[in-house]
């Protein structure tokens, strides 16, 4: 069959109540913001394909949704699989695409009756504002206004449980499974076979483990390294100490981002290390003092720069600049014998100029402060050292800016956490996983449809960076 005359006949099938259910289902992969003007199934097709979730030759996304919302009909009949073989499939780590607590979060709003739903909706108003809490408001609704208010989340579930608790204590037994699920995925005897077939798609895997080494980054050693993250939000010493970033804004919707790297890098085994509205003395401090620790039984090391910057800088909530090749330089082999050979990964969001591919109303990172504008910038120069084994993610090309939304995070960083959770599991490495953040990224638009950004990688890796989850 025609592959867009299949997509008809399954979104013809679908009513707006399952199409509800597969919008949530798909909240890692098209976020709430884009997901409002979607009113039909074949226009939520449509997002998928853009996300490249949802291809001629690849409907493993699609069939996991259909089987979550029990369409076994449909996943039958028209797409030729068994729910015993979903079952199986989803068996395979790293195949499911769907988390485990959305798929969690679904299956408690399929067992919540009409009474329950008022009681629970009664049960949050103290969290909530009643005129949030709408009387057609679904409980996947509900969950979604409770995650934007930090209420729930995948290891957030206190408030979640006590109103099951209250109104339905079967409903415990959905997310005891779940937290049980965690636990066991983080302690589960005979890691490194769990890791070879989360890592199937990789062909090194094929080639033979001397091969594998000499190809590959060694990623044995838990915990896999530091990862530190410098999260600069307020901004006000820059603001009263120097006079040409006078306007320079606070940097909100940052702490959205350093939420997200710290997840996505725990479940990766890094160290985190948070440092909050740091000085731009007491960033290369911190290097400093990284630089001369003992990086031995270590295999790794990643530093994230979440702040303003300009060309070739970034600053310190003091207004004052580092640059970002003496950033990098802290960590060569000479300067970090027990880093030598092993990557260094610096992921900054931060512009490379003040340029702006088109107008757009929301917050980017820079002192060129503009109408409803923030912006993060910085030159097209020399960012990382000759030598081996750096790897630079910027948020933008040369000469442009980059843009955060106070209330969703930054476009760069939220889209890299998120390709990190969803292709780690697979085995992909670092280098193919930034290239789907550029692809991501590079799509992104407000809702004019004005603003544009492209990521940029700098890099001197010699081998494969992968980050197995085992």
């Amino acid at each position: 069959m025609d592959f867009n005359n299949l997509l008809y006949i399954i979104g013809d099938q679908l009513d707006s109540d399952e199409l509800t259910s597969l919008k949530f289902l798909s909240l890692e992969h098209i976020p709430q913001r884009k997901q409002e003007p979607i009113k039909d199934t074949l226009e939520f097709f449509w997002r998928l394909q853009e996300k490249r979730m949802l291809e001629e030759n690849n409907l493993s996304f699609l069939k996991e949704l259909l089987f979550r919302i029990q369409r076994l009909d449909l996943l039958t009949n028209l797409l030729g699989v068994s729910r015993e073989e979903m079952e199986r499939e989803l068996l395979i780590p790293g195949r499911a695409q769907i988390s485990a607590y959305r798929v969690m979060l679904f299956q408690i709003s399929e067992d919540v009756n009409k009474l329950e739903l008022k009681s629970f909706k009664f049960l949050l108003s103290q969290e909530i504002p009643k005129c949030k809490l709408d009387d057609d408001m679904s409980l996947l609704d509900i969950f979604i206004e409770m995650e934007k208010r930090v209420i729930l989340g995948e290891r957030n579930l206190d408030t979640l449980k006590r109103i099951c608790e209250q109104i339905n204590k079967s409903l415990l037994t959905k997310i005891s499974d779940y937290e049980d699920s965690i636990r066991g995925r983080e302690n589960l005897p005979g890691a490194e076979i769990f890791e070879e077939l989360a890592m199937l798609d990789s062909p090194t895997v094929l080639e033979g483990e001397s091969q594998v080494s000499d190809k590959v980054y060694q990623m044995k050693n838990k915990p896999r390294g530091y990862c530190l993250i410098f999260n600069n939000h307020d901004f006000t010493i820059a603001r009263r100490d120097v006079p040409k970033i006078h306007n320079i804004r606070d940097r909100n919707g940052t702490d959205l981002d350093a939420e997200a790297l710290d997840r996505t890098f725990n479940a990766l085994h890094f160290e985190i290390v948070h440092f909050k509205d740091s000085t731009a003395k007491k960033i290369c401090d911190v290097l400093k003092f990284y630089q001369n620790l003992d990086h031995s039984n270590k295999d790794c090391f990643i530093c994230c720069i979440l702040s303003h910057g300009d060309k070739g800088i970034v600053y310190g909530v003091d207004g004052q600049e580092v640059s970002i090749y003496e950033l990098t330089s802290y960590f060569t082999g000479l300067k970090c014998p027990s880093l030598a050979g092993k990557p260094k990964v610096f992921f900054i969001q931060a512009c490379q100029g003040d340029n702006y591919q088109k107008g757009i109303p929301i917050e980017t990172d820079s002192e060129q402060q503009e109408a409803l504008l923030n912006v993060d910038s910085s030159f097209q120069k020399k960012y990382i050292p000759d030598e081996a084994d750096f790897l630079l993610g910027m948020a933008t090309v040369e000469n442009y800016v980059s843009y955060r939304s106070p209330l969703e995070g930054t476009w760069y960083i939220q889209s890299l956490c998120r390709s990190l959770r969803e292709r780690c599991p697979r085995g992909d490495d670092i280098l193919t996983i930034l290239t789907e953040v550029n692809f991501e990224v590079s799509n992104k638009d407000d809702r004019k449809n004005l603003g544009k950004q492209m990521p940029q990688p700098t890099f001197t890796l010699r081998k494969k960076l992968i980050f197995p989850l085992k």
